[in-house]
């Protein structure tokens, strides 16, 4: 009778705790409008989350100079040493930040999944995939990354409790240019040419069969003809977008 009478409990008590449970949010960020971030400025930020490298997008960041900060896990540093070799040669203009070390989504419960990828098991596992990012970010690079964005950028709220109690801040964005590197080459293009002053862009390094980067090269050399200039995240304070 225990037995049968504790499932009876589970079947009425377990729908309704799941349902509690918020789903995870995406967090929208601008560039604050302060003294030094005045006139048109756009962030751009691209995640490296793993396999592969666009190297056409770096090539024209160098070209044009355009200061990028790029997300990147631990995974992606330890398959691409020659592309994490060309982004340190310009340190003034790419920003390394922590994208986590396996592109773990800051969602706690390996059952609950976001865009296919699992969660993490709990705050202990969220706190090794930031640490262990940060940990192989600054061994390739020398410098401890201040920003963390998470696999597919969405957030339980306790886990970004957890995130900035570590000393970290979340980056967020207003501009979601690729959708993971799924959108056409026109679309990326017509997404960067809405993008307003202080706006933060994200978009995609590891795609290079994606229309990502024609579409970057297309969208953000006609932000420059428009007079933008581009920052880093490292050089900057973000405020929430509205």
């Amino acid at each position: 009778m225990k037995s049968a009478r504790w499932w009876v409990w589970a079947a009425i008590w377990m729908p309704a705790a799941l349902a509690q449970t918020p789903a995870p949010v995406e967090i929208h960020h601008v560039l604050a409008a302060t003294s030094s971030q005045q006139g048109k400025i756009l962030a751009l930020t691209l995640d490296a989350c793993g396999g592969g490298v666009d190297l056409s997008i770096v090539d024209f960041l160098v070209a044009r100079q355009i200061p990028a900060t790029i997300f990147a896990t631990r995974r992606w540093i330890r398959r691409n040493p020659v592309a994490l070799a060309i982004l340190t040669a310009h340190a003034e203009l790419f920003d390394i930040e922590n994208h986590g070390a396996n592109h773990l989504p800051a969602v706690i419960g390996v059952d609950r999944q976001v865009y296919g990828i699992a969660g993490v098991a709990d705050f202990a596992a969220l706190k090794r995939e930031v640490t262990n990012g940060a940990a192989a970010i600054q061994a390739a690079t020398g410098v401890a990354p201040r920003w963390f964005r998470g696999a597919t950028a969405l957030y339980d709220p306790q886990a970004v409790q957890v995130i900035t109690g570590m000393g970290y801040k979340v980056a967020g964005f207003s501009v979601n240019a690729d959708h993971g590197g799924l959108f056409s080459k026109d679309r990326v293009a017509s997404r960067l040419q809405k993008a307003r002053s202080h706006d933060i862009i994200l978009a995609h390094l590891n795609r290079p069969k994606a229309g990502t980067g024609a579409g970057l090269i297309e969208g953000l050399g006609w932000l420059q003809e428009q007079g933008f200039r581009f920052v880093t995240l490292r050089d900057s304070e973000v405020a929430t977008a509205r």
